[in-house]
């Protein structure tokens, strides 16, 4: 008998978010895989969940995930939870499934609670394109190379972090983005929930002034359109008209295209691009 996996959301603060769903699951799975199975058994406790629990986290998540399977494969349907939240979103969770799916296992997932969608929605931002970049890398050099990525993002960012971190990630982000919209979400659902929003120059002055507490979601404006259009222009600009020529006609392209790609990308006419390699031939 074939067995299945199935990722269980729970709550992200409010024991109520726990769906009806999740619960019969969890009472009828053979084992629950848990993140941290000391704070899983006061949810299960709280539902009179009896299923029995084994460790899954981010210290035995290779080792562990072909135990999993192990016990999939013959025939058990087991339920991985995470501390609070989906699994697989931040979390050790996404290497069990990718392994489940190598070895033909059947995965499902039970939806529910999710910290970025929570704070996307309560942000007051854009919601129609967003990117969620999780906790960012605590090595500096992939840090830095993220946060230079993100400057020039479109999308709304959704990021997470803990209290001790958070000043030094808004002074990066405010280093790498600029002034920007940004809501800081804290303690989603539970009874101290927080939304603010401000900009990331005013909240590092904000939190010059209070401590950070609890665990933070960031929602933070993507660049406009426009501004990366200008940005673009400018960019353009400051190159030679030579050399903007150039870099077409070496792929092919017929010298009156040329010009008309060369208009486009400094926001000019044709017109004036013909004027300005005239200058340069006189």
């Amino acid at each position: 008998m074939a067995g299945i996996l199935y990722l269980c959301a729970t709550p992200i603060g409010n024991l109520d978010d726990m769906t009806l769903r999740v619960i019969d699951t969890l009472k009828s799975v053979d084992l629950i895989a848990a993140e941290d199975t000391r704070n899983s058994i006061k949810l299960l406790n709280h539902f009179d969940i009896k299923t029995p629990m084994t460790s899954y986290h981010e210290y035995n998540r290779v080792e562990k995930a072909h135990y999993l399977i192990g016990q999939i494969q013959g025939g058990k349907a087991v339920a991985l939870i995470t501390d609070a939240g989906t699994p697989a979103i931040s979390d050790p969770g996404e290497t069990l499934v990718a392994l489940c799916q190598e070895a033909g296992i059947v995965v499902t997932s039970l939806p529910g609670a999710a910290a970025c969608i929570t704070a996307l929605t309560l942000s007051g931002l854009s919601t129609r394109r967003f990117c969620f970049e999780g906790f960012l890398p605590d090595n500096k050099k992939e840090k830095k190379a993220v946060l230079e990525e993100l400057s020039g993002e479109s999308r709304t960012m959704i990021i997470y972090e803990a209290p001790h971190h958070l000043r030094k990630t808004l002074e990066e982000l405010f280093e790498a983005l600029g002034e920007r919209k940004i809501t800081i979400c804290r303690e989603l659902t539970k009874k101290f929930e927080t939304v603010l929003p401000t900009t990331i120059e005013k909240a590092l002055a904000f939190y010059e002034e209070n401590e950070p507490r609890g665990e933070y979601v960031l929602v933070i404006q993507g660049k406009s359109l426009e501004e990366k259009k200008e940005e673009a222009a400018l960019s353009w600009k400051e190159m030679p008209i030579e050399e903007h020529m150039r870099y077409y006609e070496e792929q092919g392209i017929e010298r009156k295209e040329a010009m008309k790609l060369a208009a486009k990308d400094r926001g000019i006419g044709k017109r004036d691009v013909y004027h300005m390699l005239l200058e340069k031939t006189e």
